[in-house]
């Protein structure tokens, strides 16, 4: 069994996720996304989508991306 590097839960289901390089052991989707899914530069949210990203920084969506002054974004176009 292997333990958890968030939760530090010791599972016999444990999935190992390669990213940039580096190794790292969960039991959980949920412990996953806290430890490697970016967080968003206004809202601190957790994104687990493709987010937004402009001039380096990464955003939950375009509307936290336009409270920055990032004007030239858009969730939905119709």
């Amino acid at each position: 069994m292997a333990k958890c590097e968030t939760c530090g839960n010791d599972y016999d289901r444990t999935f190992t996720v390669i990213m940039g390089g580096d190794k790292h052991v969960f039991d959980s989707f949920e412990c996953a996304i806290s430890t490697l899914a970016p967080t968003c530069t206004r809202c601190n949210i957790r994104i687990i989508g493709h987010g937004v990203e402009a001039y380096g920084q990464i955003y939950c969506c375009a509307n936290c991306a336009r409270g920055e002054g990032v004007d030239h974004v858009k969730d939905h176009v119709a």
